[in-house]
């Protein structure tokens, strides 16, 4: 009796599950559900259509998915009228060629070319320093590129793109040129050497060099006259009554010519000229040739 209830019980049950069912399943086949989504743009998606009239479990070629819809197995498919997420591409980062710190022939070039676009206006130095990497983040943001400051290959491309390649003059406007070989008359004794090629002066005792620095000459104007002369005078704090300018550590060799300190040619460079003097930029180094050079010394000025 017991067990005759029990399984009459079990399965009028199971009827009444399977007819809820069914029943569920007629008004949900004919109305359907819907659930709405949102994309990974925060837009409203289509809305999904859920059946539960699924194929039976282990059915070839089915697969039961997350939200409760039947596809086929391959490729992951989209409603229609969705958007489908996307993995962004990743980012690729360009090789760094030149940074803070570094320096060389290279980052010269580099410097001389953002003078071309003005983004530069001192240098070249042969030195990456804070001014060149602030030049080199305005050019890239300028251009839409990352603005880290350091020099990448994207980066050169376009400044290549846009500059020509920089001759002797302007890799070293603002000296730091190697010396030009010495002149022959320059190789005995004890002599100022200056070329007007390399625009260096080297100071020289029998053949050996001891410093060399970069100089500037006069204009066309006022040229520097060549040849080979010697110092007549030295004046410390020398100042010219023709031109009412400093002459610091003064080394006179022709007329009113001299070997000096120009405070112009420390702020300005190559953009500017003398009068006809020997300009130094490094006041340091004209100190310590002032205090070396002798008068009768020879000045040796050649092209």
């Amino acid at each position: 009796m017991t067990g005759t209830t029990g399984t009459t019980g079990t399965g009028s049950a199971g009827g009444t599950g399977r007819a809820l069912a069914v029943a569920l399943g007629v008004v949900l086949a004919v109305g359907g559900c819907t659930v709405e989504g949102t994309g990974p743009d925060g837009k409203g998606r289509a809305p999904v259509r859920i059946d539960v009239t699924t194929a039976p479990a282990g059915e070839p070629g089915k697969r039961e998915t997350p939200r409760g819809r039947e596809e086929p197995d391959g490729p992951e498919r989209t409603p229609a009228g969705a958007r489908r997420p996307s993995t962004p591409p990743a980012r690729t980062v360009a090789p760094v060629l030149w940074r803070p710190g570094d320096s060389g022939l290279d980052v010269r070039e580099l410097q001389a070319r953002l003078r071309q676009v003005e983004w530069l206006v001192d240098g070249p130095t042969g030195t990456y320093d804070d001014l060149t990497e602030r030049a080199v983040r305005g050019f890239q943001g300028k251009r839409g590129l990352p603005r880290t400051g350091r020099t990448d290959t994207v980066t050169w491309q376009r400044l290549l793109g846009m500059t020509h390649e920089p001759g002797t003059w302007e890799l070293y406007l603002m000296g730091g040129q190697p010396a030009a070989a010495p002149d022959p008359r320059c190789m005995t004794g004890r002599v100022l050497c200056v070329s007007k090629t390399s625009r260096t002066l080297r100071w020289m005792i029998d053949g050996r060099t001891l410093s060399t620095m970069p100089v500037r000459f006069g204009s066309e104007y006022t040229p520097t006259r060549e040849g080979v002369f010697e110092v007549y005078w030295k004046s410390r704090h020398h100042v010219s009554t023709l031109y009412d300018s400093a002459m610091p550590y003064a080394m006179f060799f022709s007329g009113g010519q001299a070997v000096h300190y120009s405070e112009d040619f420390a702020a300005r460079g190559y953009a500017g000229a003398s009068h006809g003097c020997v300009n130094v930029r490094d006041e340091a180094a004209v100190a310590d040739l002032y205090a070396q050079v002798r008068n009768g010394d020879k000045v040796v000025v050649y092209r």
